[in-house]
């Protein structure tokens, strides 16, 4: 094992998960047939302006299109627009792009192609409140969804009911026309209708689940929004539908493939690797603690695996938000995870979204070892106490122990790395 320095070791491991999911590399080998008629590229997500810059690249035919992401996350492109509009809370840029997306779609024929980018965070990004609901109402649901604790399927399968836009809307509205869909998956599991709550691609997932989910995570919603839901307006297109039926789906990147490629750089570097799944849900603090037993395990009894060795896991956990402190999932699961290994040495983790950015500040993640804790404390700052109050971003931030890589262009999902020497 040569590792010298277990931050710029664990940075390299991000790096080559990342890369895996490169838009230019992965669009490339998912193009489809050029068309008789127009081509049209449409799409949403965190990811989606990198994903349009990479298209227009590797396409030599003629296009135009419209895609939107997240503000600070444009790219520049010359013949596809990029709108930026809010995330995670829907804002007015963001019904503005919906309306001009499903316009986008209008009056085509069977001799045309959609090509839809597809990347996690669209659900946001694209807010087309259905019947009688307001952008209000989108924004009461959505703030509900972020702090309920619900995985993220059953979140999309929320969505999908109250808009004019997901669950397949986007893509049903382009119909005669072939709609081709590239989908870098944030979801556990790598479901393509789950991500951004599927615009372009349909799913089984029906009202009863919505309000089965609904009911079981106690979410408090606009009597408005109620009763919409328990309508049939509120149903979506069924999979099945004959405007889905010259349609294409092609997942491009996930968190399997990234987890993969973060296994093999770390072998690279003469560190053996373990992927304990790339689709763990759950509460963050918690999945967090099972993390920090399994590392405590290998510490000190070289069991279930010898050291060294990398721990490598993916998915999207969830945060209950109990206080309005400052964090993200992935710096609530190390804050539970420094808590867990305090005291115990040669362990390094980083826990970071792969899109860049973890919650609403600008850090991906966060670095913790065994002395995380007491470093913490030294500066005044209780680790329990703030975990207590959803405040990991405050308490990282203390010890200098943030990672800050910036918007990365795609997004699979989270990556958690454990280096035990």
């Amino acid at each position: 094992m040569t590792v010298l320095d277990p931050k710029t070791f664990l940075t390299s491991i991000f790096n080559a998960a990342v890369a895996a999911a490169d838009p230019e590399r992965t669009i490339r080998d998912h193009l489809p047939a050029e068309p008789t008629g127009r081509t049209i590229v449409i799409g949403a997500g965190k990811g989606s302006a990198q994903m349009a810059a990479a298209f227009e690249k590797v396409w030599e035919g003629p296009i135009e299109g419209l895609v939107v992401t997240r503000y600070g996350y444009g790219a520049t492109c010359e013949r596809i627009e990029i709108i930026e509009a809010a995330h995670p809370v829907p804002d007015a840029a963001g019904l503005e792009a919906s309306r001009r997306l499903l316009a986008k779609v209008q009056g085509l024929t069977e001799d045309d192609l959609v090509v839809a980018l597809i990347s996690g965070g669209g659900s946001a990004l694209l807010p087309s409140p259905a019947g009688s609901l307001t952008l209000a109402d989108e924004i009461a649901v959505n703030e509900a969804l972020l702090a309920s604790g619900a995985p993220i399927a059953a979140m999309n399968t929320i969505r999908k009911h109250l808009s004019t836009i997901k669950g397949g809307r986007l893509a049903a509205a382009a119909w005669p026309a072939k709609v081709v869909s590239l989908v870098v998956s944030d979801i556990p599991g790598d479901n393509p209708a789950l991500v951004a709550s599927g615009p372009t691609v349909p799913d089984t997932g029906s009202r009863e689940d919505a309000l089965a989910s609904i009911s079981a995570y106690g979410m408090k919603l606009p009597a408005s929004v109620m009763a919409h839901i328990n309508s049939p307006a509120a149903d979506a297109p069924s999979p099945h539908d004959e405007r889905f039926s010259r349609n294409e789906v092609h997942l491009i990147a996930s968190a399997g493939v990234s987890l993969e490629a973060a296994a093999a750089e770390a072998k690279r570097q003469d560190v053996e690797a373990v992927i304990l799944s790339d689709a763990i849900e759950g509460e963050a603090r918690e999945v967090g603690g099972v993390h920090a037993a399994i590392a405590r395990e290998v510490a000190t009894r070289d069991r279930p695996f010898r050291r060294p060795v990398l721990i490598l896991s993916g998915g999207e956990t969830t945060v209950t938000l109990r206080a309005k402190g400052k964090g993200g999932r992935n710096s609530e699961f190390l804050l539970a995870f420094a808590i867990g290994i305090n005291g115990v040495d040669g362990i390094q983790a980083l826990a970071a979204d792969t899109d860049g950015i973890d919650g609403s500040e600008d850090n991906a993640g966060a670095f913790a070892d065994g002395s995380t804790v007491s470093r913490m404390r030294a500066k005044g700052v209780d680790a329990k106490a703030m975990l207590a109050g959803n405040n990991a971003w405050t308490a990282f931030n203390a010890v200098g122990d943030l990672f800050v890589p910036g918007p990365t262009g795609t997004n699979v999902n989270d990556l958690r790395a454990i280096l035990i020497r």
